[in-house]
């Protein structure tokens, strides 16, 4: 490291406390909403989030690592993802028409049905465990904070 290079400031308290409730809210609430759909017999979030993608994609259907990309998963797993909902009807794998080699996940009208099924509790899940919080808060300038984030260099 340069030394012409600013030695960082340490962070104020309320800086400390944003920085450590974030951590929180990564880790706490995707398992929160999922423990919420589960126990409500509906999809785990990765399995709707990933149907959620397809059913706003073009034609339902989307190139595996793209999905994986929007789902925020590992290629891996959004394989393991999507073997789970082909095995249930509700994705089918076709070969990408302009790469062969490549595979393209394809929403079934099943899987539109069961997305659509399970949207009611997940739309409570996300006001009680996270929309709620931010009553009064300016939500378009907080979603563009939010939106920012990992895109700065």
């Amino acid at each position: 490291m340069s030394r012409t290079s600013r030695e960082p400031e340490p962070l104020s308290p309320a800086e400390e406390a944003l920085v450590r409730s974030l951590g929180r809210v990564m880790y706490v609430l995707p398992r929160a909403i999922d423990a919420d759909l589960v126990g409500e017999r509906q999809l785990p979030l990765t399995e709707y989030t990933a149907l959620m993608h397809l059913s706003e994609a073009p034609g339902r259907q989307m190139r595996m690592s793209e999905l994986a990309g929007a789902c925020e998963l590992s290629l891996s797993g959004m394989t393991r993802t999507i073997t789970r909902l082909e095995t249930a009807g509700l994705v089918e794998r076709v070969r990408c028409e302009k790469d062969a080699r490549g595979w393209n996940a394809v929403l079934t009208d099943a899987g539109f049905a069961r997305l659509e099924e399970s949207w009611p509790s997940h739309l409570a899940s996300v006001r009680r465990r996270f929309l709620d919080h931010f009553e009064g808060f300016d939500l378009v300038q907080l979603a563009r904070a939010f939106q920012q984030i990992g895109t700065a260099d």
